[in-house]
């Protein structure tokens, strides 16, 4: 069976400390060549990968050459990092775009596994807790963006951050987002 993940926020050759500081790592090249060791150890050939942006910045070249690295059909959203020259040169990998105008398309709603997902770079307010309950019936905000360690953007439970840095540097799994949520969700629910 194939599964299912969600990253963002690779900065594939983003040589800035603040960056791969953070993430324990002295350099850029030892960020790198990491995040793509962690990537291929759970991510399987046929596994399915949905990547929400900032995929590289600075070495083009290097960063293309990093993402045909990466094991997986990933399909991608754009970032803030992701100009249309780099969207020009996601042609040159296998990766598919989520949106069909890359360059102006910023966000997209999928549905996968029978839940809703608003999948963006950039946190976005989609809903309030009323009716957590039932979470295959409301739209389920994933994104990056924020270098944030935490899981929930602002602690919200249906604003989830999937970007490396709340995932100790690797994609994290579907069902690993859903029981989250829902853990999240009963601890907002018990506190109302």
């Amino acid at each position: 069976m194939n599964n299912i993940f969600f990253s963002s926020d690779l900065h594939f050759g983003h040589d800035r400390q603040f960056l791969y500081g953070p993430r324990g790592f002295s350099s850029i090249e030892e960020h790198d060549d990491i995040i793509i060791e962690n990537w291929n150890k759970i991510i399987k050939i046929n596994d399915h990968v949905f990547l929400l942006g900032d995929l590289m910045l600075n070495d083009n070249e290097g960063g293309i050459r990093k993402l045909n690295q990466l094991n997986g059909t990933i399909y991608y959203i754009r970032g803030n990092h992701c100009t249309n020259t780099r969207c020009e040169l996601y042609k040159n990998t296998n990766m598919i775009p989520l949106c069909g105008d890359f360059h102006t398309s910023w966000a997209t709603i999928q549905k996968i596994n029978g839940y809703n997902f608003y999948l963006s770079h950039y946190p976005t307010m989609i809903g309030s807790l009323e009716d957590m309950s039932e979470l295959k019936k409301r739209l389920l905000g994933l994104s990056g963006h924020t270098h944030s360690k935490d899981k929930f953007y602002q602690d919200i439970p249906f604003m989830y951050n999937v970007a490396l840095d709340a995932h100790n540097n690797t994609p994290v799994l579907f069902d690993e987002i859903i029981s989250d949520i829902k853990a999240k969700a009963d601890e907002c629910i018990a506190m109302l």
